[in-house]
C-alpha cells in the first residue's frame, strides 16, 4: 500500500493528474460547496439519495457562482451532465423557435 501522498505503481498518467487537480485548495473549496448545496437539498426534500437528480448551479462554481437559492435548480442527472450548463436549461434552439426565427 503507497503512503500518504504518493500513488499506486500501477497507476495511470491521467488518474495522477486528476488526483493532483482535485487535490488543489480551490478544487476542494468547489467541491465543499457542491456538496453542502447536495446537502441543503436532501435536508428541503427536493431532492432523494438515489433519485437520479443533481443540483445544478446555474451560474458555475467555477465562474463565481454562489448557493443562494435563485441560483440552484434540480436538473436529472442525465441532462446536467449532458450539456455542462451551455444552454441554462433550455434546450437547444428554444429561444429562436419562440421569436419564429
Amino acid at each position: 500500500m503507497p503512503k500518504k501522498g504518493e500513488t499506486k505503481s500501477s497507476a495511470t498518467e491521467r488518474s495522477k493528474q486528476q488526483r493532483a487537480y482535485n487535490s488543489k485548495p480551490e478544487q476542494k473549496k468547489n467541491r465543499a460547496m457542491r456538496n453542502k448545496a447536495r446537502r441543503a437539498a436532501l435536508k428541503k426534500g427536493t431532492v432523494k439519495k438515489g433519485d437520479n437528480k443533481d443540483i445544478d448551479h446555474k451560474k458555475k462554481v467555477k465562474d463565481g457562482g454562489t448557493n443562494s437559492k435563485g441560483n440552484l435548480r434540480v436538473r436529472s442527472k442525465s441532462s446536467n451532465r449532458a450539456d455542462n450548463g451551455k444552454t441554462g436549461g433550455r434546450k437547444k434552439g428554444s429561444k429562436n423557435k419562440a421569436k419564429g426565427k
